[in-house]
């Protein structure tokens, strides 16, 4: 592990804007000054371009084990370093499903061999594991997850009994996937018996309502509110939802808080036409209301952070028809160059950009020394050129799947170089490192 020094970088960091040379030495950022000089093994030249923090997705799927013909943790790590992301966690509902101590375990094994990113891994929930969620370490887990709506495999905790249990109980974080598993199946079947099985895409957010999430996300705050639990519910996608969240606490301080994904915040359904099953998730991308909504409760605080809830499928699988193909799909490669498009479109600044893909994803999951560009913290640095505009297309993408939304989608900016705990592992379109991600800690 050698030093970099990063020269005259426009620093993105806690809500400003300075120009400065970053030293890292030892993995951290050993200095932050107008001018430094030192003998680095590696000088970089920033001049005109940003320096962000690391992005943290607190939310992936990277399909290891069981699912790996999808993606796996080298594969999507490797791209969501080339996007900007240094850090990720990743949720239970891979085969098997994560439910116990050991198989959490295991997961954390194939990640300090094969990741390019730094990582942590969810404890699941479901109905008959209480006493495996209780013993998860809240020192070295990001989470407990718990889907209050449909996931692979025996992970959906519909049973009122534990999911009290679990509100009262858990002894950290516990994210939520919020959707009414009655009422979608209710929706699902008036379409079928108005249309027979001649479903599209375009009628996924009419089954997967709005009021399907809200019901769902309504009472997973009424129990955390009753438990004083310490929730986070993920992938809002609607404008009604965003009203059950506050701005008026600090962040440390908030007991509830949410978090929004890329495509919420970039598609709407005026989009099935042309991607079809391409953007079907589960919650479902729903009106340009919602769209715009979401995007007002990013900016005034009552959401949180972004994340991409990146969720591979082969191109085979989402190419059959609506009600057999796959919800999820690839993003972790693109969410930091959305979210500058978004800036470039005057919708954000690039302070809340650092704000809610670092900052405040690292002070929700209380992560030590990481999120932040401050001397004595993991050196997790995202250098971007906002003067570099790009197409994504088939030959650019790093996706396992080898397929993206944004295939054909013009963006403004680039990332020409990420570092992971003080190794730079990617740099102008070269992986330079690799496997040096690091288990992500946590201040509890």
């Amino acid at each position: 592990m050698g030093t970099i020094l990063i020269k005259s970088a426009t620093v993105v960091n806690e809500g400003k804007q300075i120009i400065a040379d970053v030293l890292v030495k030892d993995g951290l950022i050993n200095r932050i000054d107008k001018e430094i000089s030192s003998n680095a093994d590696r000088v970089i030249n920033a001049e005109g371009m940003h320096l962000f923090p690391g992005c943290i997705d607190d939310q992936v799927h990277f399909r290891e084990p069981g699912l790996t013909h999808k993606g796996d943790i080298y594969t999507e790590s490797r791209a969501a370093v080339a996007g900007g992301i240094t850090s990720f966690m990743e949720m239970p509902n891979t085969v098997p499903n994560t439910l116990t101590q050991q198989l959490l375990e295991d997961k954390y094994q194939i990640a300090a061999r094969n990741s390019l990113a730094n990582y942590s891994f969810f404890m699941g929930a479901s109905n008959d594991n209480l006493d495996e969620v209780l013993r998860t370490d809240v020192k070295n887990v990001c989470g407990v997850k718990v889907f209050m709506g449909s996931s692979t495999g025996n992970m959906l905790v519909d049973n009122p009994t534990t999911l009290e249990q679990v509100f009262a109980q858990s002894p950290l974080l516990i994210a939520t996937h919020c959707e009414d598993e009655a009422t979608i199946k209710s929706n699902l079947e008036d379409f079928k018996q108005l249309l027979g099985n001649n479903l599209t895409p375009k009628m996924h957010p009419k089954i997967r309502s709005a009021e399907a999430c809200y019901l769902s996300s309504s009472m997973a705050v009424n129990l955390a509110k009753k438990h004083n639990t310490r929730l986070h519910i993920l992938h809002i996608s609607t404008e009604r939802e965003t009203h059950l969240f506050s701005n008026e606490l600090p962040l440390a301080r908030k007991r509830i808080t949410a978090e929004a994904c890329i495509h919420h915040l970039w598609f709407s359904d005026a989009d099935y036409a042309e991607k079809g099953n391409l953007i079907k998730w589960n919650p479902a991308v729903k009106t340009k209301d919602d769209r715009d909504g979401i995007l007002a409760a990013v900016l005034d605080g009552r959401i949180d952070v972004i994340a991409t809830d990146h969720a591979p499928h082969t191109i085979e699988e989402k190419a059959q028809p609506y009600l057999q193909a796959p919800s999820g799909g690839p993003l972790v490669q693109h969410a930091l160059v959305t979210m500058l498009e978004l800036y470039h479109q005057g919708k954000i600044t690039l302070e809340q950009i650092a704000e809610k893909m670092a900052h405040n994803v690292a002070t929700c999951f209380q992560i030590e020394q990481r999120g932040f560009i401050r001397e004595g913290y993991w050196a997790d640095l995202v250098l971007a050129d906002l003067a570099k505009p790009w197409t994504v297309t088939p030959e650019n993408l790093l996706y396992k799947s080898g397929w993206s939304p944004f295939e054909g989608q013009k963006f403004n900016s680039a990332v020409t170089h990420t570092v992971v705990s003080g190794n730079l592992v990617y740099e102008q379109g070269q992986f330079v490192d690799e496997k040096v991600g690091k288990r992500m800690t946590f201040d509890r």
